[in-house]
């Protein structure tokens, strides 16, 4: 590719007022209006004082910004360009929306998470985000973990240097997804960069299944939680079980784990498929190094008796390729490297081959970690309740973009918030009038005009939803 004209030969001029650069909100804003989200943060927001007057079209505003890309509150200014207000109206500047934000405090913050939950609910309504097949053989999967957001400034509130070495905030977030489909945030809390993770789990875990059952699409079995060892403890181990969902949680390899490592036999290792496994025909099993096994565990036994939690501890195992040599002589025998994690899975519903696979998809909330940082999380605006505020309506963007993209078929429902956005969202457009009708004159030969099209096709009319 090369210029049709040399640099001089061509010249800018910013003089239309009928252009927009991001045509796709209109579909998407149509969207989050039939899922209610105006009405849902005026009836719950009470923000006092006239920084919170019109509370619906300030948060509609604010994840307006983060869908088309806006990653702080000065880029809020996006919304007020071109021809954007003959197709938008009340789009606030982003002064009196950063005055919104930092009028907020926790309990302000907690009725953004009830909105955000609520919103999430009536989007899955009208699209596909949450699927099992109807046989109902799938689960559904609720991931949690913890993220580091970076932050500049001494000044910063809360910020802090946790167990990452980076100074930031720490972000607790619960995702949701099936073999079907990608994860949508269900619960998330903003707090000090130097708390430790477990901290404030244990509710986040009750209200992450609570919004989840709310969901449709739901299997006939129970969801499945999934952690890493951080969320090893009682307290989230218990919230999950009472909210009926069975868990899959990583262990530490403390003095007790090993000792039941240590009773499992040479027997009962079975090879399981990995990057460098061979599938036996014959045989009709993988020949791998890479082995899993299982024995009865009941965790916590050191507590009361009433935290004790019957499951199965799954132990993986593969060759440890660098052992502690003396000199250059080899070992006389193989050395391991284990991972273990405890489940109360029931083993009818997935064995110790197919309870491990699964815990292992749960790396998959890296990738929505990832995604928010690329987007509306690259940077955090003021105050600590401000910035609470900020991951609440971030994850409400993310979710609407997730919406938006299963609408449009199979091949975005599971891209990245960047990929939606570069071909569904920030589409040029030029706004024309005609009898009384507003049409958008998008690019000719888009290569995605077809799921941009069935995107627009469902905003003309959106199927009704039971109000929640």
């Amino acid at each position: 590719m090369q210029l049709c004209h040399t640099p001089r030969a061509t010249t800018a001029v910013f003089d239309d007022p009928n252009l927009v650069s991001s045509a796709g909100l209109v579909p998407v804003l149509a969207l989050a209006t039939s899922a209610g989200l105006h009405e849902l943060a005026q009836d719950h927001l009470t923000v006092p004082s006239d920084k919170g007057a019109n509370a619906g079209l300030k948060v509609a505003s604010l994840v307006a910004g983060m869908v088309a890309g806006a990653d702080g509150i000065d880029d809020m200014a996006l919304l007020r360009h071109g021809g954007m207000g003959r197709v938008f109206a009340h789009a606030y500047a982003p002064s009196t929306l950063g005055s919104f934000l930092r009028a907020f405090t926790f309990g302000h913050v907690r009725q953004l998470d009830a909105v955000a939950s609520r919103f999430l609910a009536r989007l899955a309504d009208q699209t596909p985000l949450i699927a099992t097949p109807s046989d109902t053989s799938g689960r559904v999967l609720v991931d949690v973990d913890d993220t580091i957001i970076e932050v500049h400034g001494y000044t910063k509130q809360g910020s802090g240097y946790g167990y990452s070495g980076v100074r930031g905030l720490n972000a607790l977030l619960a995702v949701v997804s099936t073999q079907e489909t990608a994860p949508v945030v269900v619960a998330q809390r903003l707090r000090k960069g130097s708390c430790g993770s477990p901290r404030g789990a244990k509710r986040l875990v009750a209200d992450a299944l609570k919004t989840t059952k709310k969901l449709p699409g739901g299997s006939g079995l129970r969801p499945l939680m999934r952690a890493d060892s951080a969320f090893f403890g009682h307290p989230t181990i218990a919230a999950a079980l009472k909210a009926g969902a069975d868990v899959s949680v990583t262990v530490r390899l403390d003095n007790r784990i090993k000792t039941a490592i240590s009773t499992i036999g040479e027997d009962a290792w079975t090879a399981i498929e990995d990057t460098d496994a061979v599938y036996d025909e014959q045989a009709a099993r993988w020949v791998s190094r890479a082995e899993v096994a299982e024995i009865p565990f009941t965790p916590f036994a050191a507590q009361k008796k009433t935290n004790h939690v019957p499951g199965r501890l799954i132990v993986r195992r593969i060759p440890d390729l660098n052992p502690a040599k003396a000199g250059d002589q080899e070992t006389l025998f193989d050395t391991w490297r284990f991972h273990g994690f405890f489940t109360t899975t029931d083993p009818d519903v997935a064995d110790t081959v197919a309870a491990d696979k699964t815990h292992r998809g749960h790396a998959i909330i890296e990738q929505v970690h990832s995604d928010l940082k690329n987007s509306a999380l690259a940077h955090l605006p003021s105050a600590f309740a401000a910035n609470a505020a900020w991951l609440v309506l971030a994850v409400m963007a993310f979710n609407l973009t997730r919406a938006a993209a299963t609408l449009t078929g199979p091949t975005l429902a599971r891209a990245t918030t960047a990929t939606i956005r570069r071909k569904l969202i920030t589409v040029p457009a030029r706004i024309a009038s005609s009898a009384r009708r507003v049409t958008l004159h998008l690019p000719t030969r888009w290569p995605w005009q077809d799921a941009r099209l069935r995107l627009f096709t469902h905003g003309q009319d959106p199927p009704q939803i039971a109000a929640i």
